[in-house]
């Protein structure tokens, strides 16, 4: 853990010669190429999930409890890009999401909806990771969660504070590599010593009458149609993917999408075969403990007799993934915390104070986690419950990206009606019946209310937007009217 950690304070000490303002910090000048943008996509969205969650949901469901986590995450990924392509079009001096919303719709609500959404979406993401180390490390080396829990705080928040988005960027495409290749091996080594693929897949067979069966429906109503629409909710409406969007080179953030959602697909893939192994091998939850199913893929791993490089390797693996996004979310939260919180209550803030208070605010986001974690917070039931809630913004935001009569009203009513009404359904009768009423809602509610205003939006007022965090004079939309009359009126 301290060494990762050193590690990637090196790099960013390193690359705190390029971060002179919050500019830099929060979207590293919009100068991302390719390289780091692949690497970094796929960082973000190898979540402590992505490595344990494949591992608990083919232990559960078998064989389609893998497919129905796996091949959503990558398209899920690969769907942005229409989404990036357009609003990079519409307003290319953007930061967050939260400041589209509120140039799109000029209200308040509407704009602390989102903000809302977007700050604690964010802090979810970091609880998430920081439970995912504290887990990982419990059920291998049982070792104390509250020591884990301050070192993974005080190593992350430490090298996200210096760097910003370039030190996330540019760790993350160590840590791409760090994930990847190492999988690999210690699976590799895994199915070697419990006797092959076909053992394990014998195994499975032997464990329930659906096992193996790709298709077999109580993965898809138990989690994984609301997981899908959840995951595609979770890079829409993501500030860490759109803070990406913006911060990539124009010429290549389509085929960075595409080619990081391509490539995060063996990560999720060789992982989840733990879960097959600890179902084969006939490991009961009481096995597992408190960790539940998010817990089987450390404790194969450490129960099988592996030589303790493997063991070690795997340990890294986890702390990759988790180190990676949650330093992610760090900058990301920066940037809205940036824009649309520190600007917008004090514009005229002096700019190394708004670069101070911006920094600060990664620290605050470290303690709240901390301290949700501690509580003791069930894992799964998190990860399921943050991806349930975030596919309520699935309809109202894509409609306000991509249809000029979605009103503000529409866009408020449809997404707390949404959560109001599916939420309860969920808890009655299930995942599937509530995902399903929690979008006809949405879809329902967006649609009806902006057809009876009847209001239309010009999306080209949207490029006229400035830089919020440049170091000039900052004018907003209202204000460059009149300025650009007047320049005009010179001109003649």
């Amino acid at each position: 853990m301290l060494g990762l950690g050193a590690f990637m304070l090196l790099v960013a000490a390193a690359v705190r010669s390029m971060v002179k303002n919050t500019h830099d910090f929060v979207i590293a000048d919009r100068r991302i190429g390719f390289g780091f943008g692949v690497g970094s996509v796929i960082a973000v969205w190898t979540w402590s999930m992505a490595v344990m969650m494949s591992s608990a949901q083919a232990y559960s469901f078998g064989v389609s409890g893998l497919i129905w986590f796996v091949v959503p995450n990558g398209l899920a990924v690969m769907v942005m890009v229409p989404f990036a392509l357009r609003l990079r079009r519409q307003m290319p001096a953007g930061y967050t999401i939260v400041e589209f919303i509120r140039e799109r719709f000029q209200n308040k609500p509407a704009t602390t909806v989102m903000l809302v959404a977007m700050l604690l979406g964010l802090l979810a993401e970091i609880f998430i990771n920081l439970f995912g180390v504290v887990l990982v490390m419990g059920v291998i080396f049982n070792l104390n969660p509250t020591v884990v829990l301050i070192l993974t705080l005080a190593t992350v928040t430490v090298y996200s504070y210096f760097g910003g988005l370039w030190t996330s960027a540019i760790t993350a495409t160590f840590n791409t590599l760090l994930i990847t290749v190492p999988s690999a091996i210690v699976v590799l080594y895994v199915l070697a010593r419990v006797g092959g693929p076909e053992f394990v897949f014998q195994q499975v067979d032997r464990a329930g009458p659906n096992t193996l069966n790709a298709f077999d429906g109580a993965a898809a109503a138990g989690f994984g149609i609301s997981l899908a629409l959840g995951l595609l909710a979770s890079t829409m409406a993501d500030q860490t993917f759109w803070q990406k969007a913006w911060a990539l080179k124009p010429a290549t953030m389509g085929r960075t999408f595409v080619w990081a959602g391509l490539w995060f697909y063996p990560i999720p893939i060789v992982l989840g075969l733990l879960g097959l192994v600890g179902l084969g091998l006939g490991v009961s939850t009481d096995d597992l403990g408190n960790a539940g199913p998010g817990g089987i893929g450390p404790y194969v791993v450490s129960h099988l007799g592996l030589p303790i490089v493997l063991v070690a390797l795997y340990v890294l693996i986890i702390l990759n993934a988790c180190y990676s996004s949650i330093d992610g979310a760090f900058a990301a939260l920066s940037s809205v915390v940036a824009v649309d919180v520190l600007k917008r209550a004090k514009p005229g803030i002096a700019p190394k104070t708004l670069f101070r208070y911006t920094k600060a605010s990664i620290l605050v986001a470290g303690v709240i986690g901390g301290i949700v974690v501690s509580s003791g917070i069930d894992y799964v039931e998190l990860v399921t419950t943050v991806f349930f809630l975030k596919a309520a913004l699935i309809i109202p935001l894509g409609l306000a990206i991509f249809w000029r009569r979605m009103t503000s009203t529409a866009f408020v009513a449809s997404l707390l009606l949404a959560i109001a009404v599916g939420y309860p359904v969920r808890q009655a009768f299930g995942e599937l019946p509530g995902i399903v009423t929690l979008e006809l809602v949405s879809l329902v509610v967006a649609v009806g209310i902006s057809l009876l205003q009847n209001q239309t939006f010009d999306y080209s007022m949207l490029r006229k937007r400035t830089e919020v965090l440049s170091e000039g004079p900052v004018l907003t939309r209202t204000a460059q009217e009149p300025v650009a009359a007047a320049k005009a009126e010179a001109v003649r």
